[in-house]
C-alpha cells in the first residue's frame, strides 16, 4: 500500500460543485481506497492504495466523481514523496521575514513545456513573489490571494497545464495526514 494525495479543483466553492466531505470518503472507499481521510471542504483527501500510477488514480477518481456526484471536476493526484519535493523546493520558507499566512502554492499536473515567463512576472505587483518549479509555482501574495492576478485561472492558460492552488497550512497540513496515513 502507498499513501496518496488527491487535490481536486473547483468544488464546494461559491455554492457550485457541493460534494460533503463524508459521502466523498465513502464514495472514494467503494474503489478499494483505505483510510480515506479528507481535510476541510475544497477537496483534499488523503488515501492509501496498492502501488499505481498517479495518472491512472485520477482518472478512476475523476469517473468515481462523475458517476457518483454528477460532475466533471479536475482531479490532481500526488505520492506523499512528491508533496514532500514540492514543500522542501519552497524558497520563500528559508526566508524568516515571509509570513506564510500570504504563502499559497499551485500544484501542477505535469512539467509545463514552455511559457513565457517574462509575461506571467509582468502579471505580479510589487507587494507579490512567484517562483516556478517543474512541479509547482509558489506565491507570496501580501495582498492576498483574492487580489492577486497570478491566479488559478491566470497560471494555468500561461503554463497550458491543469494546475490546483492551496495556501501554505493547508498544504502542510496534507503533509501531516499523509504522514500519519502510512502504511
Amino acid at each position: 500500500m502507498n499513501t496518496y494525495i488527491c487535490i481536486l479543483r473547483g468544488i464546494n466553492v461559491s455554492g457550485q460543485k457541493i460534494i460533503k466531505m463524508e459521502a466523498l470518503r465513502n464514495s472514494l472507499s467503494q474503489l478499494s481506497f483505505r483510510r480515506v481521510l479528507t481535510y476541510i471542504q475544497s477537496g483534499n483527501i488523503v488515501f492509501q492504495y496498492k502501488t499505481e500510477e498517479t495518472k491512472v488514480l485520477e482518472e478512476l477518481i475523476h469517473e468515481k466523481i462523475k458517476a457518483d456526484f454528477g460532475f466533471d471536476v479536475p482531479v490532481l493526484v500526488i505520492t506523499g514523496e512528491k508533496l514532500r519535493n514540492i514543500i522542501s523546493a519552497n524558497t520563500f520558507t528559508s526566508e524568516p521575514e515571509k509570513d506564510t499566512s500570504f504563502l499559497h502554492v499551485t500544484f501542477l499536473a505535469q512539467k509545463p513545456v514552455s511559457f513565457d515567463e517574462a509575461a506571467i512576472r509582468a502579471k505580479k505587483t510589487e507587494q507579490e513573489e512567484i517562483v516556478f518549479s517543474d512541479e509547482a509555482v509558489y506565491l507570496y501574495c501580501l495582498k492576498g490571494y483574492g487580489k492577486t492576478k497570478l491566479n488559478n485561472n491566470f497560471i494555468e492558460s500561461q503554463l497550458k497545464v491543469t494546475a490546483t492552488t492551496r495556501n501554505w497550512k493547508t498544504t502542510l497540513k496534507l503533509m501531516e495526514l499523509a504522514s500519519v496515513n502510512e502504511p
